[in-house]
């Protein structure tokens, strides 16, 4: 896979004028992409600037930094990488809620003080909640088989993902998640893993795991554990999607029991997608894996696809992506670029709603395709609608969290998806707004609210509240 290139490049050039011209047109012959120019310093005989510049391949900056040379009166003092820069020691750290500042506060965090809270958590295991990072906290669980568009790149090299999932946990839902980057690979030895260290955490973030190995540790953790497994790669993804579409539909003025859907890709984020779009009442579903449409007469070795195979496609179709989606009004795809083109999209129902969600590259280039479909939606943020998992899973787990859910259900996704949904007011939905932006403010708080309302009504929240005795002035937590 082409990987593009961010770059900063530190010049030193004579103070004469021509010079910044002659350096920006052979960035632009060489195909960089030019961010801001900074002056670092200017001396009486030159000037010091730094350029950010973007590249599409790396190729191109081994070219750029031999034509920069060749320009007399120009230095090349140094090309940093900004994303690594960005990486540079980690993307976190530790950071204490309480002071030690002097031997009594000593005492009360560590021995012997610490021994008071151990016990309290002995007399009501449910205190662990409020006396540990246990109720804020959620472990980010990946082997490393399918990280992004890379795929199988191990654990080690997951970690910089890992991290980055965290961040946007903290700064999105004010969750303290921490990645567990394991190097096992079986599905007992995954599950598990995640039980022995479960007892730390209030929730499982399974992330980049391959698929089909995800669905049954997901099962298995779910029957295991008595905290929330959440695989965002599925739910979170399916969450966005039915969101984003119940919005593209209003814009296209069709309803979901009414039309032809075809989902390109069946992993995690295919096969989670058809369920939750059949609980919100989708009837007619294809789904395409690289062999074509999936069929009941003709059932896969994998259980994945035989649940798509039985529960999809009632009129057995038969075909290719390009063949099948002829007729259909919604596409969705989840699988891989350049799979479908212009002319595939005009044999798609009237005002088709296309959701090419490959990664960096969609299934379809939206430019070819902006004067017919009624609504488009990638994976991207340089396009409208960008379909992203954050405004799903920091959500969904503070709500969790909050009401110390015993699991994340479908009914708690699907309040997700609903009130997602509905924060884009009807007065300015339109094609290309249908999906609030991952800095709405309000997403993260609405989405909580909704699914702790679902987890209390599905019976699967267990939260005890806690109230201060007045004359022990003890921590007491009656059931209710």
């Amino acid at each position: 896979m082409a990987m593009s290139l961010n770059v900063t490049i530190r010049l030193k050039l004579v103070n004469q004028p021509g010079m910044l011209a002659q350096v920006l047109a052979v960035i632009a012959a060489e195909g960089g992409n030019l961010g801001s120019i900074d002056v670092d310093s200017v001396a009486s005989g030159h000037v010091v600037r730094k350029l950010m510049v973007e590249f599409s391949e790396q190729k191109n900056m081994t070219s750029l930094i031999a034509a920069l040379e060749e320009i007399p009166g120009v230095e090349v003092e140094q090309v940093a990488d900004r994303v690594l820069t960005k990486h540079l020691g980690g993307k976190m750290e530790i950071k204490a809620k309480r002071e030690i500042l002097d031997r009594e506060d000593l005492s009360l965090v560590y021995t012997p003080g610490v021994a008071r809270a151990s016990q309290a958590i002995v007399d009501v295991p449910e205190l662990v909640y409020h006396l540990t990072m246990k109720g804020n906290s959620v472990a980010i669980v990946s082997d490393g088989t399918a990280v992004l568009g890379l795929g199988n790149i191990g654990p080690e090299a997951a970690m910089p993902v890992m991290e980055g999932k965290a961040l946007l946990f903290k700064k999105f839902g004010g969750i303290d998640a921490v990645p567990l980057c394991i190097n096992v690979h079986g599905i007992k030895d995954i599950v598990d893993t995640v039980v022995a260290c479960a007892p730390t955490f209030g929730g499982i973030n399974l992330e980049d795991i391959a698929a089909p190995q995800c669905f049954a540790i997901e099962e298995e953790l779910v029957k295991r554990l008595d905290i929330p497994v959440f695989h965002d790669d599925q739910h979170g993804t399916a969450i966005v999607v039915v969101a984003g579409l119940l919005n593209a539909l209003r814009v296209v003025g069709k309803s979901i029991d009414k039309v032809k859907i075809v989902i390109s890709g069946a992993g995690a984020a295919g096969v989670a997608v058809t369920k939750m779009l059949l609980v919100t009442g989708a009837r007619d579903i294809i789904i395409c894996d690289r062999n074509g449409a999936i069929s009941r007469d003709n059932l896969s070795k994998v259980d994945s696809k035989k649940w798509l195979s039985k529960h999809t496609n009632e009129r057995c179709v038969h075909g290719s992506l390009p063949e099948v989606i002829e007729g259909a009004d919604v596409f969705i795809g989840v699988s891989a670029p350049g799979l479908l083109h212009r002319e595939d999209i005009l044999h798609m129902a009237k005002k088709p709603v296309i959701f090419a969600l490959a990664n960096p590259v969609p299934e379809v280039d939206p430019k070819e395709i902006q004067d017919i479909a009624g609504v488009i939606a990638t994976g991207r943020s340089d396009f409208p609608n960008q379909i992203n998992n954050v405004l799903a899973f920091p959500g969904v787990f503070r709500g969790a969290l909050d009401c110390h859910a015993r699991v994340i259900n479908d009914e708690m996704c699907l309040a997700a998806a609903r009130v997602l949904a509905d924060l884009v007011p009807l007065e300015q939905l339109s094609a290309e707004y249908i999906i609030p932006s991952v800095f709405n403010e309000g997403v993260c708080p609405v989405v909580a609210r909704a699914v702790q309302q679902a987890a209390v009504e599905t019976g699967v929240s267990r939260k005890y509240h806690y109230e201060e005795n007045e004359q022990s002035k003890l921590l007491v937590f009656p059931t209710v």
